[in-house]
């Protein structure tokens, strides 16, 4: 029997490597409601609750390895079927089987607290389930990981929303989908303009089109619409909860380069009822990009999957494949590409990991400020405005973390992908093997829920505002007792020096440079903080001394690229584009 959390060392290792107990406590408030749950599921301590979710990823990987996996070449081979007619999808017999088996395993409410039937499970946690999805089949993370939607709703909807929809979600009854997208508002969401409006009685209804959305079949919509029709940007936008009906149309299901088994829809609302979730013009501005943060991890736990699949192709492939008297891993072009796609998987998910945990430290801290501010909290005035404060810091250190993660691990995820066919060279080529497929799969990761361009937008700028000084910081106090990673970590504190004047040399250049200079600055943050990640792993593990060594003597090379690069100012790219560039060639 296959399972895709016991067969993974590493994630076994982070398991017992991050803190998890620190994160029971605080998702379980202390175990307060371990004598007071009806059906006994409330963990009573740090221990038992740590328990509780080894168990549940053993269960996660259990099915990933014996259900979805081998479902996954037949899905990617059929797809799910368009009902032109009727304007529905009919998702794959075998995706229906998968999510089917996901349900009885009690695998829909992940997150949910229990009184809506959820395993009220940590972020990070879900995240390694997420990921070990998306190892067995990368479409299907994109229906298994939409269970941010209910985490939405459950943040910000009202009680009547939150008791008739959540349990739905937590039995597997419904799946979701953020309907964002429109034809003329991809990455700029606040040029949405798919119309909200109310009757005289103040029901709510939808107008409009929207398109790429992932699982828009789904029977629980939410949807980012203009409510404020005299408001031109994202004050003007609220956020709306439709559910499936014949006032809702599927008109077009995308045909996709990858994740087959993932239905992209074009949704026609045609005065669609739906509900108010929250406040009115608050869509964008607070609960879209709630929503969109989650998903980013939620995409970066996916390339992480879809990346340990590549490799561990890769991998057997150069052990059992013969040439030159040999297996091909001998040969050191091949050995060093198969050493860079693990040492490069294992980096992301101790990134990944590590966002998750954050995560998780900011939204338990906002649920306790929220239930102090409700009089159903407890906290003296000097604990209030500590968590304050801390709510803030973990605010700023996530807005750096998270478009780090999704920005690494896609891009890493594609690498891994393009070079698992290089290892198995013609064999990689045809569809004999799944290395073709997973290299499909894994272009869209880099692009959906924000480009890696916009996500280097968002990354660069807690690289030159502080938060990386302030991470880093904390970590550079550590004293490890071992010369070669105390070695390390000196060369990565004078790595930080060195972007911190790259980060002041394009300052003084003006507002335009901390763009076109922002990938360099934020691979060369990446580096010093998976570096320090990985030391702190080294600490406790021979082998993982070894790959924050070669991780990190590697990268520190194009660290000091990036930076001589930036102080070379090269700004052509903007000064000279037209002619860099060249004309703009005349369709064919």
């Amino acid at each position: 029997m296959a399972n895709y959390f016991l067969d993974n060392d590493d994630i076994q290792f982070l398991f017992k490597h991050i803190d998890l107990g620190e994160l029971a406590r605080l998702q379980e408030d202390g175990f307060v409601h371990a004598n007071g749950d009806p059906n006994g599921y409330a963990p009573h301590d740090a221990a038992d609750a740590v328990d509780n979710y080894r168990r549940v990823l053993e269960i996660i990987g259990e099915v990933a390895g014996d259900v979805v996996a081998p479902n996954a070449e037949q899905v990617d081979r059929d797809g799910n079927t368009h009902n032109s007619d009727e304007g529905t999808v009919t998702l794959h017999p075998l995706v229906q089987e998968n999510l089917k088996r996901l349900t009885q395993a009690d695998m829909m409410g992940f997150t949910l607290p229990r009184r809506y039937g959820g395993l009220n499970c940590p972020c990070l946690v879900y995240t390694m389930a997420t990921e070990m999805i998306s190892r067995a089949d990368t479409s299907l993370m994109n229906m298994f990981g939409l269970q941010g939607i209910a985490e939405t709703i459950y943040a910000f909807a009202n009680d009547e929303i939150k008791d008739e929809v959540l349990p739905k979600f937590a039995r597997g009854e419904v799946t979701g989908a953020m309907v964002l997208t429109e034809p003329d508002a991809g990455s700029d969401l606040q040029a949405v303009r798919l119309r909200a409006f109310q009757d005289e009685q103040g029901n709510w209804y939808l107008n409009g089109v929207k398109r790429f959305i992932t699982n828009g079949c789904g029977e629980i919509l939410l949807v980012l619409a203009r409510s404020e029709p005299e408001i031109a940007d994202g004050r003007g936008l609220s956020l709306f909860l439709a559910e499936r009906s014949e006032r809702v149309k599927v008109r077009h299901l995308e045909s996709k380069l990858g994740i087959h088994g993932s239905p992209t829809c074009e949704l026609v609302f045609d005065n669609t009822p739906c509900r108010l979730i929250g406040e009115r013009q608050r869509g964008l501005i607070t609960y879209v990009m709630a929503l969109m943060n989650g998903a980013r991890v939620g995409i970066a736990a996916q390339s992480l999957g879809v990346a340990e699949a590549a490799y561990r192709l890769a991998r057997t492939y150069a052990r059992t494949r013969q040439q030159f008297g040999g297996p091909i891993e001998r040969l050191p072009a091949v050995a060093e590409m198969v050493t860079d796609m693990k040492i490069d998987i294992e980096v992301g998910r101790a990134l990944c990991y590590e966002t998750a945990r954050v995560c998780d430290l900011e939204n338990n801290n906002l649920r306790i400020l929220e239930m102090q501010s409700r009089g159903q909290g407890s906290l003296d005035k000097d604990e209030e405005k500590r968590r304050k404060q801390l709510s803030r810091s973990l605010k700023r250190m996530n807005g750096m973390l998270t478009p780090m993660s999704k920005y690494y691990c896609s891009e890493m995820c594609n690498r891994v992908a393009y070079d698992a066919i290089q290892v198995l060279g013609g064999s990689g080529y045809i569809k004999d093997y799944a290395a073709e497929r997973h290299a499909r799969d894994a272009r869209i990761t880099t692009i959906y829920e924000g480009t890696s361009q916009l996500q280097v937008v968002a990354a660069v700028r807690g690289v030159a505002s502080g938060s990386l000084d302030a991470w880093a910081g904390e970590h550079e106090k550590r004293v490890y007792g071992d010369p070669l990673l105390d070695g390390l970590k000196q060369k990565l504190i004078e790595a930080r020096q060195q972007i911190n004047e790259a980060v002041q040399f394009v300052k003084s250049k003006g507002p335009s440079q901390l763009d076109l200079f922002g990938r360099k600055l934020v691979d060369s943050a990446l580096t010093v903080i998976m570096g320090h990640l990985l030391l702190g792993q080294g600490a406790v593990d021979e082998r993982k001394k070894r790959v924050a060594r070669r991780f990190i003597e590697r990268d520190l090379a194009a660290l000091r690229m990036n930076c001589e690069r930036i102080h070379a100012a090269d700004t052509a790219p903007l000064d000279e584009y037209a002619l860099l560039a060249g004309p703009v060639p005349v369709a064919n």
